[in-house]
């Protein structure tokens, strides 16, 4: 059942751009400190941010089963475990709140300016408490590029890629929000024609334009998700830059997988975009080019039309645009994705985050990494303001934006996720 609050017609009473990433259709959820340095559950319309604890506290949410402090936390998870019946009442009851009709809160002044910020005056955070995040690798296009690179065009795929979706489990700790800068990574690296290692920063310093979902309560130790069923345990979605060190990680990365050269960071927008604002996107995934074990059949349109896009923004200087790409490329789509993870009976927790991998598109400027766009540093990329990129340089920030947009359906968005590159992390001497 589609959502009341995707209604293309609904206006809000709230002044917002034409061309917003968040009209009144979308009403994502995130945290945020406010300029009273209080952390608090919101949400997004326009370029305002909303204090949905402090809108709960004067009674807008009257009618809903909430416990009192459901918003007053610092992250989302215990409102996710809340389940899709809650979180569907909740931003129905907002996109009300803000309707242009309705002079509840438009016509308290006092109300608006305990609820109401403008985006200067906070501090987005990371949204969820990450328990457990698991990488993907679901791009045919990214895979069969990788493979060309490493290991030529005849065994591009390995053998296992077209049977599942291929994963690994990274490390939580280092998922930062938009805006956190990162050190550039050093470890052991291989050079060319080199029998031993010597150790570094990292020379191939690499984005990774993926998507990640958030999961809700799922499931209990043993019990698989069924493909069909997996979209109600999953809350929302985020843009996803999984940083990659490729030198360090092609000498480590047999026979264990990815380690140093990937859990140093992984930079993520701060607002949730729920499933519901992002129905009216719904698409076809690729279709299957090898008979699928039935476990990973599924009916329906299972993914989304997502376009994204990423800028390489070197120090004082214009963005380039670098990729365009879109989420519908994706070979393996997200409930997929969950019930492969689930299928052995492992447990899904609340604020989990699932990687999608590189989502790379059919054309060369479709790439979804700096290793393909320059075919491994033999095409270098052109810069709009002179110079060129390999890979990722010092100083040089990341940018990656998503948004759906169709006839007959508002925009929506995710805003973006940017991040700079700094040097190498060097001691402060005492």
């Amino acid at each position: 059942m589609p959502s009341k609050a995707n209604d293309p017609k609904r206006k809000t009473w709230l002044e917002t751009p034409t061309h917003t990433d968040f009209p009144i259709q979308n009403i994502p959820f995130g945290v945020f400190l406010t300029r009273d340095d209080i952390i608090t559950i919101g949400t997004r319309i326009g370029d305002y941010a909303i204090d949905l604890g402090a809108l709960h506290q004067l009674g807008y949410f009257e009618g809903i089963p909430l416990t009192d402090d459901i918003f007053l936390q610092d992250t989302l998870n215990d409102f996710i475990a809340d389940g899709r019946k809650t979180w569907r009442a909740v931003r129905n009851r907002i996109s009300h709140i803000f309707e242009e009709s309705n002079a509840d809160l438009r016509d308290n002044e006092e109300h608006r300016d305990i609820v109401i910020f403008e985006l200067n005056e906070v501090e987005m955070q990371l949204p969820v408490q990450i328990g457990d995040y698991t990488d993907f690798y679901s791009s045919k296009e990214h895979a069969t590029n990788v493979g060309k690179i490493f290991r030529g065009g005849e065994n591009a795929l390995m053998p296992n890629w077209m049977h599942m979706p291929v994963a690994y489990h990274g490390r939580s700790s280092s998922i930062i929000p938009s805006g956190i800068p990162v050190h550039r990574p050093q470890g052991q690296k291989l050079p060319n024609g080199a029998t031993k290692p010597i150790f570094g920063p990292s020379r191939q310093l690499d984005f990774e334009l993926e998507m990640a979902f958030i999961t809700t309560d799922a499931n209990e130790l043993g019990q698989p998700i069924p493909a069909d069923q997996a979209e109600e345990y999953i809350f929302g979605m985020v843009l996803f830059n999984d940083w990659s060190a490729r030198d360090i990680q092609r000498w480590e990365y047999v026979p264990l997988g990815p380690f140093l050269g990937k859990n140093f960071a992984s930079s993520v927008s701060p607002w949730i975009v729920t499933l519901d604002a992002l129905e009216p996107f719904r698409t076809t995934s690729p279709k299957p080019e090898e008979e699928l074990l039935p476990y990973l059949n599924y009916s329906g349109k299972k993914t989304f039309d997502i376009n994204l896009q990423v800028s390489i923004k070197p120090e004082d200087k214009a963005e380039t645009i670098v990729s365009k790409s879109n989420f519908k490329y994706l070979y393996w789509n997200m409930s997929q994705q969950l019930a492969h993870h689930t299928i052995n009976g492992c447990p899904v927790n609340s604020g989990d985050m699932m990687g999608s991998g590189t989502i790379s598109g059919p054309t060369p400027d479709s790439y979804g990494s700096m290793l393909e766009l320059s075919w491994k540093g033999s095409k270098p990329v052109k810069l709009s303001e002179g110079g060129d990129r390999k890979y990722i340089e010092d100083n040089d920030t990341v940018i990656v934006r998503g948004h759906c947009e169709k006839a007959g359906a508002a925009r929506i968005g995710f805003g973006e996720v940017a991040t700079k590159i700094l040097p190498v992390f060097k001691h402060k001497k005492k």
